[in-house]
């Protein structure tokens, strides 16, 4: 609290000069009675500090609005992490066959669109010793009701390295069928496989 007597403000240029800030309280006498200053600023002070209460309490009831609704968020996202766990919420996959490393689905990510390129390289990919990089298709049936057998096919040779980028920008879509074929080594390799063992039989018959 500052006294500044009118003569003496009247005369010093640098009290006329005197910054106010917000919050500050000018009470202006006629006379020198200290008492009814003390009384001015005593009720300013209590108007203070019942704003200061108030934002206190503002402050406070804010606080537990956003902690309730930090909770429930929390919950909302541990319930939604429980349900995908237990595959209880719709998702849209694609299907990998073939020549895959693990033929299965991959499930298509929220919030995004996944590209051949994540679906070919998701979990372990495909088989690169059975697998032809040169006949890897995608096929997606019609979605139009009249179409119902109607299929579309692309055809990506990814023998060129350079040709896998295009696997980066091609979308997939839901319920697309990610199909690479059978190297003719690994076709011949299992027709003899399957041919060999008849041969054998049928020598150890005639012997016997």
């Amino acid at each position: 609290m500052y006294q500044i007597p009118l003569e003496e403000y009247l005369r010093r240029a640098d009290l006329q000069k005197v910054r106010l800030v917000n919050g500050d309280s000018v009470f202006v006498d006629t006379e020198f009675e200290l008492e009814k200053a003390q009384s001015y600023f005593q009720e300013q002070i209590t108007l203070a500090q019942f704003r200061q209460q108030g934002r206190v309490q503002a402050l406070a009831e804010l606080n537990a609005e956003v902690n309730l609704r930090r909770s429930s968020l929390s919950e909302e996202r541990s319930n939604f992490k429980d349900r995908v766990d237990f595959d209880a919420v719709d998702r849209d996959f694609v299907y990998l066959t073939g020549e895959v490393s693990k033929p299965g689905r991959f499930t298509m990510p929220f919030g995004r669109q996944a590209s051949l390129a994540d679906a070919l390289y998701s979990d372990s990919g495909f088989s690169s010793e059975t697998g032809n990089p040169s006949q890897i298709y995608v096929l997606r049936g019609s979605s139009d009701p009249a179409e119902f057998d109607a299929v579309t096919a692309w055809h990506l040779d990814a023998r060129n390295a350079a040709n896998m980028s295009l696997a980066t920008r091609f979308k997939m879509q839901p319920n697309d069928i990610v199909f690479i074929a059978e190297q003719p080594i690994t076709r011949w390799n299992r027709a003899l496989k399957e041919v060999f063992p008849s041969v054998i039989s049928l020598g150890n018959a005639v012997t016997n």
